[in-house]
């Protein structure tokens, strides 16, 4: 099992950073990648960015340049740098994990999803 706990979130100004945590815990060695992703109400979720387990990085391009991904070492904990926040950026942030291993199936590739945190951006 992967568990996956966000935090960070909270009400910022225009133009202020925040940077979101995403605490990840259970059987990490088989994780490939981790992403960020979020969504506004009535919208879909969406893709923001991802890091893989050799460190490569991509981003979607509306936040390109203003928000970074990184992780420790050990997959224990990523994070998202955002700076330059607009309200456009206000939707739930959501921590998520891609893995190859399946608890009580084996080898096999399953996702995971942390419960979310809200991003409010406004003066």
């Amino acid at each position: 099992q992967v568990q996956l706990e966000e935090s960070g979130g909270g009400l910022v100004q225009p133009g202020g950073s925040r940077r979101l945590s995403c605490a990840v815990s259970g059987n990490t060695l088989r994780i490939t990648n981790m992403d960020w992703y979020r969504q506004a109400p009535g919208k879909q979720r969406e893709w923001v960015a991802r890091i893989t387990s050799s460190g490569r990085t991509d981003y979607l391009d509306s936040v390109k340049g203003r928000f970074t991904i990184s992780k420790d070492g050990t997959w224990n904990m990523v994070f998202l740098q955002m700076n330059s926040l607009e309200p456009e950026d206000t939707p739930v942030y959501y921590c998520h994990a891609r893995s190859y291993y399946v608890p009580d199936v084996g080898p096999g590739e399953i996702e995971y999803w942390g419960q979310g945190t809200q991003v409010t951006v406004s003066s």
